[in-house]
């Protein structure tokens, strides 16, 4: 951090305005030494203010900086957030809720990748819940993803947990290594597609007819590799369940998943998961659009000259990058290609604190 540096002051309901954006905020202040203040924190949300996983993702990356850290409390609505130096070490992070752990698992990994040694963290919390990425897909889809930006993360699902309990417990390490260049335009030929869906003390048949709807969406691409896992107390924690489509090829890997709600029949979450990696690979996209969203700040952090082709860009996408545009001297250029949309990352002029290519959430 620069002594005495003002902080960059971030308007919390900002483009799609939720807790995605403290997290990558808090996370970019951490990888870039800028202090930064954030008021009005999900403002347009039904429950404004920080809520348990929101405070368990910056209470994390604060631990990783030795940052000093204001206003941080249940429904706070304002936080400062002053970084020091990026270190390492082992951390236990209890979300206390089902609070999404691979949601703070997002804001932490750009930042134990700049720590000077191996990091590891044990984090504690909701490991397949709504509105969140599934653990399966993070781990099918992200890390093989981070794997060719030259990121070595391994992660290892310790103990399920779902709604309303949590209870679920997953450990990741990394090895510092700042993310390379990369080009993820063109996807390349399908290798394999595999579907993996799981449920935790529920009727092992929800799972099975999870998998069999995905497989029946995808089944005109390719053969589907598909894995049905029924698990028990205590290696789940309540009641729940995912289901994970993931296309590898030779230049990327995509996916798409839907998690187990009650109200909701298995075959309409299988098929969902199914259309939807359908969709992105039909298209000719290199990243489907979650992983398109949550790559951004790992293709910014390895500077300019980085792109990929998505099918589309998400809300949650936008604000990213207007967010990170204002911390890093990158900006993103947008270019409509048929029934995709390539991505570039590139320099931006010295002095600004936007791209004048992405004009904002």
């Amino acid at each position: 951090m620069t002594a005495g540096a003002a902080p960059i002051e971030i308007d919390g309901s900002t483009g799609e305005g939720g807790g995605q954006l403290v997290r990558t905020a808090v996370a970019l202040a951490a990888v870039s030494g800028k202090p930064v203040r954030i008021a009005r924190i999900r403002a347009g949300r039904e429950r404004p203010g920080l809520a348990a996983q929101h405070l368990t993702a910056v209470r994390a990356v604060a631990a990783f900086c030795d940052a000093t850290v204001h206003g941080l409390e249940l429904r706070s609505r304002e936080i400062a957030f002053d970084p020091g130096p990026i270190g390492a070490g082992a951390h236990v992070f209890e979300v206390g809720t089902a609070g999404s752990v691979t949601l703070v698992l997002q804001a932490l990994l750009p930042v134990m990748a700049m720590a000077p040694t191996r990091s590891r963290v044990t984090v504690r919390g909701g490991t397949d819940v709504r509105a969140a990425p599934a653990l399966d897909y993070t781990a099918q889809v992200i890390l093989p993803l981070l794997e060719r930006l030259g990121m070595r993360v391994s992660l290892e699902c310790l103990r399920r947990g779902y709604y309303p309990r949590g209870g679920g417990e997953i450990a990741c390490e990394v090895e510092p290594a700042r993310p390379r260049v990369v080009d993820l335009s063109a996807p390349g030929a399908l290798r394999a597609v595999n579907v993996h869906s799981h449920v935790g003390n529920l009727p092992s048949h929800i799972a099975e007819r999870m998998a069999g709807a995905a497989r029946a969406q995808l089944r005109e691409l390719a053969r589907c590799a598909v894995d049905c896992e029924a698990i028990a107390a205590p290696a789940a924690v309540g009641t729940g369940g995912a289901v994970v489509a993931a296309a590898h090829l030779d230049g990327s890997s995509l996916g798409a998943g839907r998690i187990a709600e009650r109200g909701i029949r298995a075959e309409q979450l299988g098929t969902e998961a199914g259309a939807e990696l359908t969709s992105d690979l039909s298209c000719g996209a290199a990243l489907d659009v979650h992983a398109a969203d949550q790559l951004l700040v790992h293709l910014a952090l390895a500077g300019p000259g980085s792109q990929f082709t998505t099918r589309e860009i998400t809300s949650h996408a936008r604000t990213a990058m207007w967010l990170i545009e204002q911390f890093l001297p990158v900006r993103f250029r947008l270019e409509r290609q048929a029934q995709r949309i390539l991505v570039r990352v590139e320099a931006r002029a010295h002095g600004g604190t936007g791209g004048a290519a992405h004009r904002g959430p």
